[in-house]
């Protein structure tokens, strides 16, 4: 059973010190997240910004104390978290659905940061032949085993891509073709009256705040799932999976007629 209560991530999914952080990204290790100690100016440590940079690799700058609460062993002041996918480039994934002749489906999650509503959705995304996820680089759930596990694996079969600007991100899906949907609690439109037979990129926001309204801006269409009980919002993977399968039904019919 996952203990949801304990944040501290397991010392085989880290790695320590600046050298080794450095190696394993010049080695193109899939990188989760790096913590680095707030107010580095040694020569290493410029060399380890150098290695970050232009790479889609969240960083965190915390006090030493935080550093020394996760490992005992000598970290020099930058501890990595290895992911346990390895992420793709929507860009390459979106060319190749069409030249193999299918109906891309993507789902893009929007500031959802809890782990098992993330590892929820991926798992029903995976069900229903989703073809890749986005995420975004900062503000989104870590890729960590405690995903891989509420997903039932699905994480480790399913293309996942990270994006550090999810509104450039939106703007490429929707030139490449893609109808950009958004669900939103604001939405005048039932979701059963979209067409989910076209291209399309499904997006989810969190369950406080919703979608960006930046990224709403971008959407060809926003959408509601009717709410009939006195509770005003539903579990955001409960919706996915809604939105999920009556794409899935309305895909099922197209195909038959």
């Amino acid at each position: 059973m996952i203990n949801y209560k304990n944040k501290q991530r397991p010392e085989k999914d880290m790695i320590f010190g600046i050298r080794t952080v450095i190696e394993a990204i010049q080695a193109g290790k899939d990188i989760d997240k790096v913590l680095m100690r707030r107010d580095m100016t040694s020569e290493l440590s410029r060399e380890l910004f150098a290695a970050i940079d232009g790479l889609q690799i969240p960083v965190q700058y915390v006090p030493l104390e935080k550093l020394n609460k996760m490992t005992v062993k000598n970290h020099q002041g930058a501890i990595a978290f290895i992911s346990p996918v390895s992420y793709q480039r929507i860009e390459d994934i979106i060319p190749t659905l069409y030249e193999e002749g299918k109906n891309p489906f993507v789902v893009v999650l929007d500031g959802i940061t809890d782990v098992r509503n993330f590892g929820a959705i991926a798992r029903t995304c995976e069900c229903a032949g989703v073809h890749a996820m986005v995420i975004p680089t900062k503000g989104g759930a870590s890729m960590n085993a405690d995903a891989v596990k509420t997903s039932a694996g699905a994480l480790l079969s399913i293309p996942v891509c990270r994006t550090e600007n999810l509104g450039n991100t939106l703007k490429y899906l929707a030139n490449s073709g893609l109808k950009v949907v958004a669900a939103s609690e604001k939405a005048t439109r039932d979701y059963t009256e979209a067409n989910f037979t076209v291209p399309t990129a499904l997006i989810m926001g969190s369950e406080d705040d919703g979608v960006n309204p930046d990224h709403l801006k971008l959407c060809n269409e926003t959408i509601r799932i009717p709410l009939l009980g006195s509770i005003d919002s539903l579990n955001v993977s409960v919706a996915a999976g809604v939105l999920l399968y009556e794409t899935v039904r309305q895909r099922g019919l197209a195909d038959k007629l």
